[in-house]
């Protein structure tokens, strides 16, 4: 949630840091601001809404000066308003922030006992008020943002200018993702990768109580006590056009039609065909302890937590280990059960979920291992874990998850061939059909693809409802929760997504000719009992639009509509038919007129609990 993007250098500032608030909107905001320096001077604008009204201000009185920040706001203290917008600023002292302050509300009772006005709802502000009064007392901007810091409890990424030593940039993070960009005689810092990266492919990752200070000539990193931290940048890979539309109405268009060369390359370097094993270069474990593992736990939230139900199936079924999956807001609630034997797996797309972050620590703190699976190098949950499968999926900009998704299972089919094979319960011959099945995968999510001009049809007979079901049986009820949400998400539908099993224990109540039921009914040992829960929805009038491999006889005549994906091993079966889920939920939201790429009350990255 929210963005910081920050610059100093030799060039104009607001048409980098407007740009970089641009490729920002993804994590969710309903307001922004900008702050540059010039001549001493700091100047602000600020706007609620979309970027569209920031960028109307700007036209109208622009912003001058070579050093600059930005912020695009989420409203967690404060309603959504311009004067809520970042930046804020007290005595000169201007401050972007993600993040919450816990204890604002007791520093900001002493501050206005100490002579301090205010005039915001946020606890941001009283950031700007901290710096203005530790300056009065030592005189030094940087040392009055480390007193300031020092004193603030909760999360925070922070960015912070200062009218009285306008050649200077600070910034600092704790709990909340930053990043710094090294360009050519110029510097960058932001919430995320794509802000900087049409300027600079050299990024450092901040850790946890980490300073830095810019100037136009140079940057210095170091702890909040003002250790000095040698860090090295990375080269990020991705090109700046991946995470730009490419023709495309919608990022989630994109992303969705990006998930073969996405899956392509999660699978790429991994995998030996010839021996029929698996390599996993940042797993990070040994094979002893993989070999001792008494369970595992699977962590992760909203549709990481699908993709974790699905590797309870496959681990469970190939590896043959007790696993549990948990909600990761739960897991560290109920005191879990954890060893020296045990294996926590957290899933998380950014890298950066508050939740699983918790979970991640709560784990390491019992005593056990963790390995994530994540999307974003560096992230603070790769880093903090013993070993990490990356996927790469490239930069995902929509809020609702799909690329990330498939190439997560991918990741966990990976790590159970490769837990598989060391505790002896997959031989190389089913290894490498089970390999051989991988590679054909690509090629198939672009059959499945195929399917989009028949979904969008089916949207406009589905557009106007307000209920939806989602069935699915054994490893597709992951997919069914995962097409309700998707449908959720974006089109603001209500839909609930069920094990198959479970339609006579309630569900059935809701249906007649107004619900439509999505019913994943791949040909494998259930696909008579989900062709049951058909008949019974049929049989009350509902309208079942059915996703399968193959239509047996009598199938078609149980459906309304029938949307056929390629063969695959049952395992595999989950990537193929969330095809279909996402591309219908994306194209009734088209439909309605909702937005799509940036869904009311959603952010990308949900980084504070």
């Amino acid at each position: 949630m929210c963005g910081i993007i920050g610059y100093i250098g030799p060039q104009e500032a607001t048409p980098i840091v407007l740009d970089g608030l641009k490729r920002l909107e993804y994590r969710g905001y309903d307001s922004a601001g900008i702050a540059t320096l010039s001549q001493g001077k700091v100047n602000i604008s600020r706007a609620e809404g979309k970027l569209i009204n920031l960028e109307k201000n700007l036209q109208a009185h622009p912003l001058f000066g070579q050093t600059g920040i930005g912020h695009t706001r989420w409203a967690t203290h404060g309603r959504p308003s311009e004067i809520n917008a970042h930046p804020h600023n007290a005595g000169g002292f201007v401050v972007v922030h993600n993040g919450i302050i816990e204890n604002y509300l007791a520093l900001k009772s002493r501050l206005r006992e100490q002579g301090h006005t205010f005039s915001s709802d946020t606890d941001t502000e009283i950031i700007a008020h901290l710096v203005e009064e530790h300056f009065k007392a030592c005189g030094d901007f940087e040392a009055a943002v480390r007193m300031a810091l020092g004193e603030v409890r909760g999360a925070y990424a922070v960015a912070i200018l200062c009218d009285k030593e306008p050649d200077r940039l600070i910034a600092a993070k704790l709990g909340s993702p930053l990043v710094v960009g090294q360009g050519q005689g110029e510097y960058f810092v932001a919430s995320d990768i794509p802000a900087m990266l049409s300027h600079t492919k050299e990024m450092i990752f901040l850790e946890d109580g980490e300073l830095v200070v810019f100037t136009k000539q140079s940057m210095a990193i170091t702890t909040l006590d003002g250790t000095p931290v040698e860090k090295t940048p990375k080269t990020i890979t991705w090109s700046p056009v991946m995470a730009e539309k490419d023709g495309y109405r919608h990022f989630m268009l994109k992303e969705i039609h990006e998930q073969p060369r996405a899956i392509a390359d999660t699978i790429a370097g991994r995998i030996r065909e010839e021996q029929a094993e698996v390599f996993l270069e940042d797993l990070g474990l040994e094979d002893d302890f993989l070999c001792a593992l008494d369970r595992i736990y699977i962590i992760a939230c909203g549709t990481s937590w699908h993709a974790a139900l699905v590797g309870k199936f496959l681990l469970e079924k190939h590896a043959r280990i007790p696993v549990e999956v948990d909600i990761a807001s739960e897991f560290r609630y109920r005191n879990p059960l954890v060893t020296e034997q045990t294996l926590t797996l957290v899933i998380s797309q950014s890298g950066e979920t508050a939740d699983t972050l918790a979970a991640l620590r709560e784990a390491h703190g019992k005593g056990g291992k963790v390995l994530a699976i994540c999307n974003v190098v560096e992230s603070s949950i790769a880093r903090e874990s013993d070993g990490v499968i990356y996927t790469h999926a490239g930069p995902e900009i929509g809020v609702a998850s799909t690329k990330a998704f498939t190439t997560q299972l991918v990741a966990l089919y990976l790590f159970t061939l490769y837990i598989g094979r060391l505790r002896g319960n997959l031989d190389q011959e089913t290894r490498r059909g089970m390999l051989d099945a991988l590679v054909s995968l690509p090629r198939k999510v672009e059959e499945c693809l195929e399917l989009d001009a028949q979904i969008e049809e089916i949207a406009h007979g589905l557009m106007h409802v307000h209920d939806f079901l989602y069935l699915g049986r054994g490893n597709q009820y992951p997919i069914a929760l995962e097409g309700a949400l998707k449908l959720k998400e974006i089109s603001y539908i209500h839909a609930e997504g069920y094990p198959a099993g479970e339609m006579k224990h309630g569900p059935i109540a809701l249906i007649d000719e107004q619900l439509p039921v999505v019913v994943i009914a791949p040909h494998n040992d259930t696909m008579d009992k989900v062709a049951a829960n058909m008949e019974e929805v049929q049989a009350r009038g509902g309208r079942v639009v059915a996703v399968t491999d193959k239509v047996a006889t009598g199938l078609a005549d149980k459906a309304e509509t029938v949307l056929v994906v390629p063969p695959i091993v049952d395992d595999l079966m989950p990537v193929l038919t969330s095809i279909p889920m996402q591309l219908l939920a994306y194209h009734i939201a088209v439909l309605k007129g909702t937005d799509v790429d940036q869904p009311r009350n959603l952010a990308k990255s949900v980084t504070v609990e």
